[in-house]
């Protein structure tokens, strides 16, 4: 129908005009929307203590350690099912965060601007791999490592940042998949590009040379640095397609370890969930898919942009870190394109002939053709303070998609526009 068509177009004209740029950072309790020190953000759609998984809670209550808001693991747990603490969505204060994506009032975030909408979204920095809030660790070094991190490494990287100036995200996307990354599990050549840039404005911070070295040893021993930068970027680029009348394009996929939820333009904040799946994908020495929590993170926001699994063709290497061949990437991508609208301007992808990465997820298409997006992901242990066990591929419950159809055709014949 034309006037699914004509909203969708403009759906993706807000996508592929998008403009993030790295402008800045600053305390999530003075940055953030709604930020305050009893609120803690999530990954996925919204949740309840009591329905939240394993890793999730303990990233809750490594947090709450975090913030001093308790003592130890126990107390943790007892304050964070009082009541006393509230929960929401990064998504619903223009915030991203990867696996648990745990935000409390203390931790550094990126400031990414949409220049060409002027919204704005917020992510913490990446901790690196090992024990690591994101997948549920609490113990006393991944206390330490977070304070680490606010107290030294967010100093000089915010400093660093006024002396660059606005760095343009999208520029720096566009060149790593052209050089094998994906921007959601492989992010080596976006965090090289990254350190390339900043490194001169990190040597011009007051702070000590020591101190300095640390973080520029920091960036260089974590290649997922930059997808806490990728992702903000991909939510920047989308949140406008909320606003989008009739149109049918998804603008969020994203997990809390407990159900997957979809939000679609026509729709607005209405969250469409079903139960999260399993990933099947390599497990780590002495673990196995009995391990596994049910997927699980924001960062399926990089495959809501046309990235992360919609690009897996672009970065080859990856099937080293989730399972697979090389072929098998390549068919993904190509599988991509049954269920997207347009091919990105911005996002050109080599072993594609240069085809534009596949953008604009189709509600309809994805009901129609029953081809179901990929996401490549990590895999966290089902228990709270294990960690990552594990990456491979996953895709969303059908029923999110379905469910939002049947929705959208409702609103379109309340509003007449279907006969």
């Amino acid at each position: 129908m034309q006037f699914i068509e004509d909203a969708n177009k403009k759906a993706l004209e807000i996508i592929q005009n998008a403009q993030p740029t790295l402008v800045g950072m600053g305390i999530a309790r003075d940055t953030v929307p709604g930020m305050h020190d009893k609120l803690v953000l999530h990954a996925g759609p919204p949740i309840t203590w009591d329905k939240m998984s394993g890793p999730l809670r303990g990233a809750v209550v490594g947090g709450l350690i975090y913030e001093g808001l308790a003592s130890n693991p126990e107390e943790a747990a007892e304050l964070a099912a009082s009541g006393e603490i509230e929960y929401s969505p990064c998504h619903h204060h223009d915030a991203v965060g990867p696996m648990a994506g745990v935000v409390t009032a203390s931790m550094p975030v990126f400031i990414i601007e949409n220049k060409s909408e002027g919204n704005f979204a917020y992510c913490t920095m990446n901790e690196g791999l090992g024990k690591v809030l994101r997948f549920g660790a609490y113990e006393q070094s991944v206390i330490d490592h977070l304070k680490w991190m606010e107290k030294t490494l967010y100093p000089i990287m915010k400093e660093a940042l006024e002396i660059y100036g606005p760095m343009d995200i999208k520029n720096l996307m566009a060149q790593s998949v052209q050089m094998g990354d994906e921007c959601h599990n492989r992010n080596k050549a976006t965090t090289s590009l990254f350190i390339r840039e900043i490194v001169s404005s990190i040597l011009q911070t007051d702070s000590s040379k020591e101190n300095q070295i640390k973080v520029i040893d920091f960036l260089n021993s974590n290649d997922h640095f930059t997808l806490n930068l990728s992702m903000p970027a991909a939510k920047a680029s989308l949140e406008p397609v909320g606003k989008v009348k009739n149109s049918t394009i998804v603008y969020t996929m994203c997990r809390n370890g407990t159900e997957f939820g979809i939000r679609v333009a026509a729709l607005g904040d209405r969250w469409f969930t079903a139960p999260a799946e399993i990933i099947n994908g390599l497990y780590f020495p002495g673990y196995s898919m009995e391990d596994a929590n049910p997927d699980i993170g924001d960062s399926s926001i990089t495959e809501t942009l046309g990235l992360g699994g919609f690009s897996m063709a672009t970065a080859p290497a990856i099937v080293q870190f989730v399972g697979g061949t090389p072929q098998d990437a390549i068919n993904y991508t190509t599988q991509m394109y049954e269920v997207t609208t347009e091919e990105s301007g911005s996002y050109k992808l080599p072993p594609m002939n240069f085809r534009g990465s596949p953008t604009g997820i189709d509600i309809r298409k994805v009901v129609d053709t029953q081809i179901l997006p990929v996401i490549n992901s990590g895999i966290a242990h089902k228990d709270a303070g294990v960690g990552q066990v594990g990456a491979g591929v996953v895709n969303p419950p059908m029923k999110c998609f379905e469910d939002a159809l049947e929705a959208y055709v409702a609103l379109m014949e309340e509003e007449g526009m279907l006969e």
